[in-house]
């Protein structure tokens, strides 16, 4: 995610070993910083445009990755983060490569939800986390705990079902507004998160109302958490029965 700072020896050593190395990543800086580990680095990024489904993007990626692999070059693909983390390329890749008999393989990367622990103080161990990306919220019936964290990734995409636009309005994120009101109140604060690429910057963190999402500004690349709203209820039936298999297996032991 940050410059130079997120990257393993082993990740630099797969791209300073490749012949040709994709990249996707969250920034130019990043990028020209990539260009001096390695002569040729080709940019994914002029694939996007406006009004184009990033799905067909993406496709276009992974055909431009395999096309190499077949010349029989060895390719690396750099993307920012976790490659395997909101990132549909880079599964698919793997999945065409082995299926024609190549060898391929993910290297793992500190991912924004990493940073997003980090700089917010979230252990997701202590009431439970639950990750979705916004838009399922909408469209599939999930069901939200709000006795854990719930982190909501690309907001700012809510309710897009073209996968061509990079942003949509503010009605669209009310309804998501609507659908979370079920669960937590509306003066509820939530955060909004951006984790940091570069050495000199620092996270973004904003601190509002659930009432107040519809009406920021917000970006593609900025996450939504809302922390507890409820506190945990104690499961009394399964307590009871551990509690029995604890007695149970203490007089098992007296006796043996």
């Amino acid at each position: 995610m940050t410059l130079g700072s997120h990257l393993t020896p082993l990740a630099r050593s797969h791209i300073e070993q490749a012949d040709v190395v994709f990249a996707a990543l969250s920034d130019h800086v990043v990028e020209l910083w990539l260009q001096r580990m390695h002569p040729d680095v080709r940019s994914l990024q002029p694939y996007y445009a406006e009004g184009k489904s990033r799905l067909k993007t993406y496709r276009e990626w992974v055909e431009l990755m395999m096309a190499e692999v077949r010349a029989g070059k060895r390719v690396c693909g750099v993307f920012y983060g976790h490659p395997g983390i909101f990132a549909w390329s880079p599964h698919k890749a793997i999945e065409v490569a082995r299926a024609e008999g190549y060898e391929a393989h993910m290297e793992p990367g500190i991912s924004a939800e990493d940073c997003l622990y980090a700089d917010l103080g979230i252990d997701p161990g202590r009431f439970g986390c639950q990750h979705f990306e916004a838009s399922q919220l909408l469209f599939y019936e999930r069901r939200i705990d709000p006795a854990g964290y719930l982190v909501l990734w690309q907001a700012a995409l809510v309710g897009d079902r073209s996968l061509a636009r990079f942003e949509t309005g503010s009605e669209y994120r009310q309804v998501l507004v609507d659908l979370l009101a079920r669960d937590y109140p509306l003066d509820h604060e939530i955060t909004i998160y951006r984790g940091a690429t570069l050495p000199i910057e620092r996270p973004r963190v904003r601190r509002i109302a659930l009432r107040e999402l519809p009406y920021v500004p917000l970006a593609a690349e900025e996450t939504v958490v809302l922390p507890p709203a409820e506190t945990l209820k104690p499961n009394l039936a399964m307590r009871e029965r551990l509690e029995a298999l604890d007695r149970l297996n203490e007089a098992s032991t007296i006796t043996s």
